[in-house]
């Protein structure tokens, strides 16, 4: 072992100090491409620059309300998340509320998210859990909308869309600290 890690040091260090002198930008243009993959195309950037922001930017155009993303939950989420949101087996989405400074914390949609339009860009990327991306906008916004209506936001019958969805004022918008760094422009409210 003490010879192995002798001779990858000897190998190692002259391409470390020729990368020194080089500088890094010439260390990684020698570096093996393998011969796979591209340069992906202006449209493939734009197929995945789904950033969706606090203030909406990025929200794809649809609707929905509580009782229309009820279906939705039933047949897309329940099987994890159990027909309330408190069962689980996977994390409970509703309740919490005021549990946050206690010692048994529990962060659900209502109790830790800051932003609606969080919850929403999650549901897009990640779920259902397995086949995740498959719902449609409308899908989407329903479940969006039943969530909150669950854990006590929206009512039943209000419409969540591109304009509604960044105006719910989520129970724990102001318990996250600003990010102190410098290099991080600060946000005015």
């Amino acid at each position: 072992m003490a010879i192995a890690l002798k001779l990858l040091l000897i190998m190692w260090t002259p391409s470390v100090c020729s990368a020194s002198l080089l500088g890094e930008r010439n260390l990684l243009a020698q570096s093996p491409t393998f011969a796979i993959g591209h340069t992906p195309t202006p449209d493939q950037l734009r197929a995945i620059d789904i950033e969706v922001t606090p203030d909406g930017k990025g929200l794809a155009p649809g609707t929905g309300t509580a009782a229309a993303g009820k279906d939705v939950f039933a047949r897309r989420c329940e099987t994890c998340h159990g027909p309330t949101g408190t069962e689980g087996p996977q994390d409970i989405l509703v309740g919490g509320r005021g549990s946050l400074m206690t010692a048994t914390p529990l962060k659900t949609v209502g109790s830790y998210w800051p932003y609606a339009t969080t919850l929403w860009d999650y549901i897009r990327r990640a779920m259902p859990f397995d086949h995740p991306g498959t719902l449609t906008s409308d899908e989407i916004y329903g479940a969006t909308a039943y969530l909150l209506f669950m854990n006590g936001i929206v009512g039943e019958r209000d419409v969540v869309d591109q304009t509604t969805l960044p105006k719910i004022r989520m129970p724990n918008r102001d318990g996250f600290v600003p990010d102190p760094r410098p290099d991080i422009p600060m946000r005015k409210k």
